[in-house]
């Protein structure tokens, strides 16, 4: 491509000279003029192209797949060309990417239980239909009502200082005057634990260190309760990531029972640290807490279901997922409208290419994920005993940046077939093949023996954003969400057009 110097670029192939068809994943101008008679030579070329690929690539070692598997996997290559194209250098270029804005600048954030969410769900079930996929509707699932309302807090002393907080879901609120509270301020629970006496009649502060998220998480989901045992009045916890520009990051927290339920909200780093450094001085800190928030019990909500329907084996489902529930502030674009999204653009390709796979792909966008899997739980209740005609279970709900692969829970022999097919996706650098492919949403099918897949992505920023207002389309990237959509649909397609299921 003359404009733009990229290794990953197809030239022309029919030889007139408009060197216009371009698979290039970068924003490449040329990507939208593309010759009709070098994309028909690119569909009849692309079984040679991506079979020469992969047999310079295959190992021969025994790895646990047929010669029939790969031989069907590798028929399946003029087809995964049509999506490569349609993707990125075609008519669904961006096509994700702008549905994913349209959604979230017209819904916004949509917390489980809300009218926000029920307008989403709504959403949903009129675009898919409109985008011409079949059996589309929706499934019941009770999920928690929480409502944030009104919150503040204030630091009193030693001077006067508004925290930027964001109360954390399943909270109880205050009274109307609020908390009025010395301050104690731990690292850990253990200081916690080793200071308890002076903790009774005190707001706790909690600024532990980020570690990881799934380590540091443990301070948002107890942090309450562990107040609590040692007669905290409330608790504030240092947000959940590794950077900050004073903005507070929510998410679920869980009340242990038994114990007495005080108000929880989290901070930002910049105020943790700070309230840190004035009580090692001795600094007397004194705050006041105020929160509306209220739970309301359970509420109906919906999981939202669409399929193409399988030409040979329809009762064989391929699932792919995401969830469309976020948390009540930013738009829920990336955590986790990108996955959900991209599920969706997994379908749409196929349909809109006019390919016909021989089981049946479902895309399910789950509600009441943010509060633990509520959604996903009761449809696993309703569907466990369809488990041995799930292909396997897909969900992305890690971020939508440049993909790097596949993340995979199955038996050796299933991998072999999976690492075989993302040897299609080498042209995005996106082909390895690494372990635990379960998220929230689908762990619960492990029990059964269903294979998983995560998307893997270079998401080490996500946590920047992650349950906080900064969660907009502003983080996404239209090239980005356009190379996981491709290798979304290509798996997707392709487990659910091969003549066998994945082995067990």
């Amino acid at each position: 491509c003359a404009l733009c110097v990229c290794v990953l670029c197809v030239f022309c192939l029919c030889g007139c000279g408009c060197a216009c068809v371009c698979m290039c994943v970068h924003a490449c101008d040329l990507a939208s003029l593309v010759c009709p008679l070098s994309i028909l030579v690119l569909l009849l070329a692309g079984s040679v192209l991506f079979m020469t690929d992969i047999a310079a690539s295959t190992r021969n070692d025994d790895n646990g797949i047929s010669d029939a598997n790969r031989e069907d996997i590798r028929r399946m290559a003029g087809d995964v060309a049509q999506i490569f194209q349609f993707l990125n250098a075609g008519k669904g270029r961006h096509q994700v990417y702008d549905r994913l804005a349209t959604f979230t600048d017209t819904i916004g954030p949509r917390l489980a239980g809300s009218k926000s969410m029920d307008n989403a769900i709504d959403y949903m079930h009129e675009a898919l239909k409109a985008d011409g996929l079949a059996n589309v509707h929706g499934e019941d699932a009770q999920v928690p009502n929480w409502v944030r309302g009104q919150e503040s807090a204030t630091m009193l002393e030693p001077r006067n200082h508004n925290l930027a907080i964001l109360g954390l879901g399943t909270s109880v609120g205050t009274s109307a005057e609020g908390i009025s509270a010395e301050v104690l301020v731990v690292r850990s629970f253990d200081e916690l634990h080793n200071r308890s006496a002076e903790a009774r009649g005190k707001i706790i502060v909690f600024n532990q260190p980020f570690i990881s998220y799934g380590i540091s998480v443990e301070y948002r989901a107890l942090g309450a309760s562990e107040a609590s045992k040692v007669g905290g009045l409330a608790a504030l916890i240092r947000s959940v990531t590794p950077f900050s520009i004073n903005s507070p990051h929510t998410g679920v927290q869980d009340y242990q029972d038994g114990v007495v339920k005080v108000p929880a909200a989290c901070i930002t780093v910049e105020d943790a640290e700070m309230m840190s450094r004035m009580a090692a001085r001795g600094t007397r800190i004194v705050v006041n807490l105020k929160m509306e928030a209220k739970n309301n019990g359970l509420v109906t909500s919906q999981n939202t279901v669409a399929e193409i329907k399988g030409s040979k084996y329809p009762d064989e489902v391929v699932l792919v997922s995401g969830h469309l529930d976020s948390w009540d502030v930013g738009q829920g674009a990336m955590d986790d409208g990108g996955g959900a999204f991209i599920s969706w653009q997994a379908l749409s390709t196929i349909r809109q290419l006019g390919l016909q796979p021989k089981r049946t792909m479902r895309v399910v966008l789950w509600t009441g994920e943010e509060y633990g899997g509520y959604g996903s739980q009761k449809y696993y209740q309703d569907h466990q005993n369809e488990s041995k005609m799930l292909n396997i279970a897909m969900e992305s709900d890690i971020g939508t940046f440049r993909p790097l692969g596949l993340s995979f829970t199955g038996s050796p022999k299933a991998k072999a077939i999976i690492t075989e097919i993302m040897e299609y996706l080498k042209p995005l650098n996106a082909s390895r093949v690494v372990d635990n492919g379960g998220e929230t949403d689908t762990n619960w099918w492990a029990k059964k023996g269903v294979p998983l897949g995560s998307l893997e992505n270079q998401n080490d920023k996500y946590f920047y954003f992650h349950h906080s207002n900064g969660d907009t389309m502003s983080v996404q990237n239209p090239d980005t969400m356009d190379q996981c959509a491709t290798l979304w649909s290509v798996v997707a397609y392709c487990l659910a057009n091969m003549e066998e299921m994945l082995p067990r």
